[in-house]
């Protein structure tokens, strides 16, 4: 059979450790085999961007402006004992960190449903989607330890000298102050990326916020959502069928408990980080989770939502036999490639994409799986397969479709 051809390339940034082992055999077995595989590559893994003093990951960003769609394998962000173990020149900062802020995007993460692998919130019946803010608040924060009694101020002074001075504490004892803040075209890039997003997946967003308490901070989120659905998407909304609507954050969360899935729920930065984590934990695994970047301007990067499994990989360095749950990075890929054949008017491809995740799923259900999906499985009498037997029994169900 002929193979797929493609006219414009992907950006493929390569990564780190078990993950990057597993990204060879990905391509080799599922999709060199089918389609005439056209990529930009880079390698973000730790040691080429510490020789190029990270300006492979910059240059593998201007490509995903350039190209509109990326597909990236997990990396390395190091600490101190990465500075040891690799030789760094110095601690590099986390490439995703670097991307999105290039890309001005706005990460969505979903939960990859296959029967046999139930969620604990029995009502979920379809996934649900987090998209996260991710600029500023907690991540960017200043703040100081408090030795004493003293007054704690909020200062803002303008170009022109103008002073804007606030009392937080008057203290009479040690404590704590934090610092945070937001900007207005941050907040309106994350607001259209959601946007955008849930016409894109014609899907009903939510939005959420405390804005009840923080009437400054949390409102302004609140306002721009709204001024800009109100003046750029209503119609398309309407269009589309779908619903945009705000609510408190704690009402979201009992909200979300009860009901089917099937959504967006878009969240400030830190409340995005810890409702990914419920509802990917409630699901079973972070290897079962897409993970996709999307900027406002339309550029799309695609990855797996977790790390680089460095305890499998110093197994596979031993020669020891490891069972790694690829699901995530082959969902990244079909991804890029399903947007690659939208953007490029290539059916070929998007069916591609669908025959592929199809053959994963269909894999799973007929009992072959990795070891961390076995233990959580209702399916009876499972085969637990090794990191490369797995892959190769989704080329195997991939040929019979």
């Amino acid at each position: 059979m002929a193979k797929i051809k493609m006219t414009t390339p992907l950006v493929e940034m390569d990564g780190d450790e078990m993950t990057r082992v597993l990204w060879q055999i990905i391509k080799d077995e599922l999709l060199i085999p089918f389609i005439d595989l056209k990529t930009e590559y880079y390698d973000l893994g730790l040691e080429y961007r510490n020789e190029t003093n990270d300006q492979v990951t910059i240059d593998s960003a201007n490509a995903t402006m350039k190209y509109g769609v990326a597909v990236k394998c997990a990396t390395i962000t190091p600490n101190a004992a990465r500075m040891t173990e690799y030789d760094l020149k110095e601690m590099w900062k986390s490439p995703n960190g670097t991307i999105r802020a290039m890309l001005d995007g706005t990460v969505f993460r979903a939960p990859i449903k296959v029967k046999g692998i139930d969620p604990c919130v029995k009502n979920w019946e379809k996934p649900i989607t987090l998209a996260r803010h991710a600029y500023g608040d907690v991540y960017k924060n200043t703040e100081i330890r408090v030795p004493g009694a003293g007054k704690a101020e909020l200062v803002f002074t303008a170009e022109d000298g103008t002073v804007i001075r606030e009392t937080i504490m008057d203290f009479d004892a040690p404590g704590i102050i934090q610092g945070i803040h937001n900007k207005d075209k941050s907040i309106e890039s994350f607001a259209r990326s959601c946007f955008n997003y849930a016409l894109d997946t014609k899907q009903d967003l939510w939005f959420a916020t405390k804005d009840t308490i923080s009437k400054k901070y949390d409102h302004r989120f609140k306002d721009i959502f709204a001024e800009i659905y109100e003046a750029e998407y209503i119609e398309k909304f309407e269009a589309a069928g779908i619903e945009y609507f705000y609510t408190l954050i704690d009402d979201a969360v009992a909200r979300v408990m009860k009901a089917k899935g099937g959504f967006i729920w878009a969240c400030k930065n830190y409340d995005g980080d810890v409702m990914s984590d419920m509802v990917s934990s409630a699901c079973g695994s972070l290897a079962m989770m897409t993970s996709v970047l999307v900027s406002p301007s339309g550029v799309y990067e695609y990855e797996a939502a977790h790390g680089t499994v460095q305890r499998h990989y110093y197994k596979h360095l031993k020669g020891e036999e490891t069972s790694t749950n690829s699901v995530a990075t082959i969902f990244a890929w079909t991804g890029a490639l399903r947007k690659r054949g939208e953007l490029d008017n290539i059916p070929e491809l998007i069916d591609f994409a669908d025959k592929l995740e199809k053959a994963t799923l269909s894999t799973i259900e007929s009992g072959k799986m990795t070891k961390d999906l076995a233990l959580i499985t209702d399916l009876k009498d499972v085969t637990v397969l090794n990191s490369q037997d797995f892959i190769k029994a989704i080329r195997e169900t991939l040929e019979s479709l």
